[in-house]
C-alpha cells in the first residue's frame, strides 16, 4: 500500500482535491440545490480515481525514462522495483474503471464526459514525448476538477467554477514549470520536450510570472463575479501572496529551493484558499 502511494503521489493530491471542493461548495451556494454528502463523497472518490489512474499511467509510460534519469531513478517506485510495470497497468486500469462507475451513479453529464476526462489526464503522460506544452495539458487536466465537481452537482455549466478552473490551468502549468527546471539538461539530453529544455531557465521563471500573474487575474474575476465576502477576497489574497513568494524562492542561478516552492508553497495556498472560499459562504 506504501508502495502504490508513493506511486501516484498520493499526497500531491492537495493540489487538486481543495479545487473540486470548491467547485462542490460553489455550486451549492449559486444554485437551489441542497448540500448532498453522498455525492460530495462520490465528487471526492471521482477526484481520487482519476488522479491516481493519471500518475500511475505517468508511473508506467515514463518507466525507462525514470530509469535513465539520475534524479529518478532510486527513488520512483517502477525503476527501483518495489512497484512491477504490469501492476502499475493494471492499477490504472481499475481506477479508470472505478472513476467511470462512479460517474454513471452521479449524472448522465458527468458519465458521457468522463471518457473526455481520462482521456486528457492520462494523455498528458505522452505529451512531453513531442510538445513543449505538455506543462498546460497538466494543468487542463487539474482544472477539471472545480468544473467536474461543479457539474456533478447542477448538471450544468457556468462561468463561475470556469474562471476557478482556469486559475487552476495556469497556476498549475506555471509551478509545473518550475518543477521542470530541475530536468532542463537531461530532457534535452533525451530529447525531450518541457519549456525548460526550449527556452533555458531565466526565461521559463519569467514566464512562469506571466501564467501566475494570469492566475491571479482569472482568481479575482472569479471574487468580482461570485459578489464574493471578505473572506473569498482574502483568501485570494493569500493565495496570490504565496505565489509571488514561490517566485522569491527560485532564482536562475539558485534551484536548491524548487521543492519547497513546488510542493509545500502551493499546497499551503490551495488549502488555505479553499478554506477561506468555503467558509465564506457560511460565515
Amino acid at each position: 500500500m506504501k508502495s502504490y502511494l508513493s506511486l501516484v503521489k498520493f499526497s500531491h493530491t492537495i493540489f487538486a482535491l481543495p479545487f473540486a471542493l470548491i467547485g462542490y461548495f460553489l455550486a451549492i451556494e449559486y444554485s437551489t440545490i441542497s448540500f448532498d454528502a453522498i455525492l460530495l463523497l462520490k465528487v471526492v472518490l471521482c477526484m481520487v480515481f482519476a488522479r491516481s489512474a493519471a500518475m500511475a499511467f505517468n508511473r508506467y509510460i515514463d518507466r525507462d525514462i525514470d530509469k535513465a534519469n539520475e534524479r529518478t531513478a532510486t527513488v520512483r517506485e517502477i525503476p527501483n522495483g518495489s512497484v512491477k510495470p504490469k501492476a502499475a497497468l493494471i492499477f490504472v486500469i481499475v481506477n479508470c474503471v472505478l472513476f467511470v462507475a462512479t460517474t454513471f451513479f452521479i449524472n448522465d453529464l458527468c458519465f458521457y464526459l468522463s471518457p473526455i476526462a481520462l482521456l486528457v489526464v492520462l494523455g498528458y503522460s505522452l505529451t512531453k514525448r513531442f510538445t513543449a506544452l505538455c506543462h498546460l495539458i497538466l494543468g487542463v487536466g487539474l482544472a477539471l476538477a472545480p468544473i467536474g465537481a461543479y457539474l456533478a452537482v447542477t448538471g450544468s455549466f457556468a462561468w463561475l467554477p470556469l474562471y476557478i478552473s482556469f486559475a487552476v490551468l495556469f497556476w498549475v502549468a506555471g509551478f509545473d514549470m518550475i518543477y521542470a527546471l530541475q530536468d532542463e539538461e537531461f530532457d534535452k539530453k533525451m530529447g525531450l520536450s518541457s519549456i525548460p529544455a526550449k527556452i533555458g531557465r531565466r526565461a521559463t521563471l519569467n514566464l512562469s510570472v506571466l501564467f501566475h500573474i494570469v492566475t491571479a487575474g482569472y482568481l479575482i474575476a472569479a471574487a468580482y463575479h461570485a459578489n464574493a465576502g471578505f473572506l473569498f477576497w482574502l483568501g485570494t489574497a493569500i493565495f496570490i501572496s504565496l505565489l509571488v513568494y514561490q517566485h522569491l524562492l527560485v532564482k536562475p542561478n539558485d534551484l536548491s529551493k524548487v521543492n519547497i516552492a513546488f510542493f509545500t508553497t502551493n499546497g499551503v495556498a490551495s488549502v488555505i484558499f479553499s478554506i477561506f472560499v468555503i467558509l465564506s459562504f457560511y460565515i
